[in-house]
């Protein structure tokens, strides 16, 4: 069966991949600090459930030393000039977005199709199994068409991490904030908050209180991922679910919807909305956020009315 084990050895693999050819890339004048960077968070990978809690912790702090001491850093080897890549958009036009979207393509279709096929992968994680599968096989769709060199993919993918940063692990830490949050009581400090501050409260109320406070704990914490197990165990759980009887699925799915909605609109989520301007070169600091801050208000009220009708029928 394929595992989600699987998944963090081929991840931890290309991290690894990706600290060693950053180590030889002279052109950084931090290489060896990124290539530790890069080296921790492969092992956290590759081995982290083997490590224990308090190496792992050890870990973690070493990857938040390096990054806020500023180690990371980014080279100019191996990078792909300008005319190359106007040369290659027009050779291959908009087919190149066939490669990319081979990934969701792949992560759907797996996604179904482990319903059909139990026991080929863990039906627990058949996305995210699905998900890595694809990157495959974009690589291997790549490979096929492009016949780039053979460590061209490896390279330009270190390349971008390496200009994206310490922000492309942004989501897992903040998640694992959430986590902590959540086991720490802070969802039901929350909780009795809301109830002493909405005493008799109706139906509608809460479920205002729990998508906007799904939004806010978003643009505070930087990712939805982080903010739900606070609201969903102060607000989704207790009263929505279990007081009102709503429907589980709707209130989750519905509700990180919500708090993506918060995502679109805080620069907290730097790997959203900071990451873009830096690569774009873009000389506003927030153009992404004022760019998307007009679509976030009426996708976040469509989302309230879709909880209250939808999973309170």
């Amino acid at each position: 069966m394929i595992s989600l084990a699987m998944v963090y050895a081929f991840a931890g693999s290309l991290f690894a991949a990706f600290a060693v050819l950053g180590a030889a890339d002279r052109s950084n004048p931090r290489r060896w600090t990124t290539a530790l960077f890069w080296a921790l968070l492969a092992l956290s990978m590759l081995a982290g459930d083997r490590l224990g809690d308090l190496a792992n912790g050890v870990l973690v702090l070493a990857l938040v030393a390096i990054a806020g001491a500023g180690g990371l850093g980014r080279g100019t080897a191996h990078e792909v000039s300008a005319a190359t890549r106007e040369a290659g958009a027009t050779r291959f036009g908009n087919g190149l977005f066939v490669i990319a979207l081979a990934i969701p393509a792949t992560a759907l279709a797996g996604t179904i199709l482990a319903k059909y096929a139990p026991g080929l992968l863990d039906a627990r994680q058949a996305t995210l199994i699905s998900l890595a599968f694809g990157v495959l096989v974009a690589l291997a769709a790549g490979y096929a068409w492009l016949r780039p060199a053979a460590l061209m993919p490896l390279q330009q993918g270190r390349r971008l991490l390496d200009h994206v940063g310490w922000a492309a692990i942004l989501p897992q830490m903040l998640a694992s904030l959430g986590a902590i949050f959540a086991l720490a009581g802070v969802g039901g400090a929350v909780g009795h908050i809301v109830s002493a501050s909405l005493p008799g409260a109706g139906l509608t109320a809460l479920v205002l209180a729990y998508a906007l406070g799904m939004v806010v704990f978003t643009m505070v914490m930087g990712n939805a991922f982080a903010a739900f197990p606070v609201m969903f165990a102060a607000i989704g759980l207790p009263l929505l679910i279990r007081a009102h009887h709503g429907d589980p699925a709707i209130v989750c799915a519905v509700g990180m919807l919500a708090g993506f909605c918060g995502t679109l609109m805080t620069p907290m989520a730097a790997n959203f909305n900071l990451v873009p301007v830096a690569l774009l070169k873009l000389k506003d600091r927030y153009a992404v956020i004022r760019a998307q801050w007009p679509t976030a208000l009426p996708l976040l009220v469509f989302n309230i009315v879709l909880i209250r009708v939808m999973a309170f029928p």
